[in-house]
């Protein structure tokens, strides 16, 4: 039976090192895009929210104008009983019954003031809805070729970086299963706190490549023996040194070449 390989700290710094050179590629490509993904999302919001309240505008109007075709069917009614209450009140017999019919005739006169004027009420609001309507289809209009205008140039950009995308998404997916569950956590963990995702950094000229605070020459040492994971006391992020961060950036270079 094979001798399963050891693997070492310096296997998992120069994992830990790929990975984030392939996910710092994946950034720059999200980067590309700039915030043209949340602009689109507030411009779909935005229009989204145009649509319902044009929808209920109209709705509004829709409702009014029943309305008023209500109050000018009871106006056709009343008036149609107003004239055959005029005919009865011609041929009474006394004045108790005049009076009565008298109070109807009344009554339907009222009838009718009211919902004439509830009508020229309806009108007033449906025109100022109607205004309302106007502009909000204006805005709409302008907002949609808005939108259209930036997912196509979104869509132009992902177009570009998709083949790119692809294949670095699987790269990092592979790359991570090389590395053990706890130190992935970790460096997720790191590269979700700190600026620019980097969560491991190699010394430059010294000093920490997320921090640039100096390091010491005997941790500088350390770090260069590869014999265990360093933390930048600093920055938080995970330390390499020059020489390996050189030889896994060639490599990778070289894949994506």
């Amino acid at each position: 039976m094979a001798k399963k390989k050891e693997v070492t700290v310096e296997d998992k710094l120069r994992a830990l090192y790929d990975l984030q050179l392939i996910d710092s590629r994946i950034d720059e490509i999200k980067n590309v895009s700039g915030e043209l993904p949340l602009e689109v999302e507030d411009l779909e919001d935005e229009v989204a929210g145009l649509n319902t309240r044009l929808s209920n505008f109209i709705e509004d109007v829709a409702n009014l104008e029943t309305e008023i075709s209500n109050k000018k069917l009871l106006i056709t009614e009343s008036k149609v009983l107003a004239k055959k209450y005029d005919e009865q009140q011609k041929k009474v017999r006394n004045n108790r019954e005049f009076d009565s019919i008298s109070k109807e005739i009344e009554y339907q006169d009222l009838e009718i003031q009211l919902a004439e004027k509830r009508i020229n009420e309806y009108l007033v609001k449906i025109e100022q809805k109607n205004e309302i309507i106007a502009s909000t289809k204006e805005k709409l209009e302008k907002q949609q070729d808005h939108l259209k205008h930036k997912k196509s140039e979104l869509n132009d950009i992902l177009k570009e970086t998709e083949k790119d995308q692809v294949m670095l998404d699987k790269k990092s997916i592979e790359f991570s299963k090389t590395i053990d569950d706890h130190l992935l956590s970790a460096y997720r963990r790191i590269r979700n706190k700190v600026k620019n995702g980097l969560a491991v950094v190699s010394i430059e000229r010294g000093a920490s490549g997320g921090s640039f605070f100096t390091i010491p020459p005997q941790v500088q040492v350390e770090i260069g023996t590869r014999k265990k994971i360093t933390i930048d006391e600093y920055s938080g992020r995970i330390l390499v040194d020059a020489v390996l961060a050189a030889e896994e950036k060639k490599k990778i270079d070289k894949l994506f070449s």
